[in-house]
């Protein structure tokens, strides 16, 4: 039931910008923090963004290496959650996720990935 759909990705100069969206379906989507992962070839997984549920004020929180050039945002009303990316770098490069943990007990949960979206930065 739960379905997490990204779009945006594409090829990009350096410095240049993208921005990517995630439909949400399933799930109550204001309650739950929302992320982004990416993960490059040969990398482990990396945790980019994550805005939090509307129970503490959608609060967002960042690699450092996307600091100060990445914004995570999130429309409830649309089930959506955005990645504003600017300032793109070559390191920047990755298969970009969008994800959600619901929990399930007391010490568990369900994690939900969608398809994935390729973003390439190139010259």
């Amino acid at each position: 039931q739960v379905r997490l759909v990204e779009s945006g990705g594409g090829l990009v100069q350096p410095g240049g910008s993208l921005r990517l969206s995630c439909a949400a379906s399933g799930f109550t989507f204001s309650t739950y923090a929302m992320s982004w992962y990416r993960q490059a070839p040969g990398k482990e997984r990396e945790l980019v963004a994550t805005v939090r549920g509307i129970g503490v004020g959608g609060i967002t929180n960042y690699a450092d290496s996307v600091k100060g050039r990445f914004t995570i945002s999130r429309d409830n009303a649309k089930n959506t959650v955005y990645l504003q990316m600017n300032s793109l770098k070559f390191e920047d490069t990755a298969v970009y996720y969008c994800h959600v943990n619901i929990p399930s007990g007391y010490y568990t949960g369900n994690a939900y990935w969608g398809q994935g979206t390729q973003v390439t930065v190139s010259s």
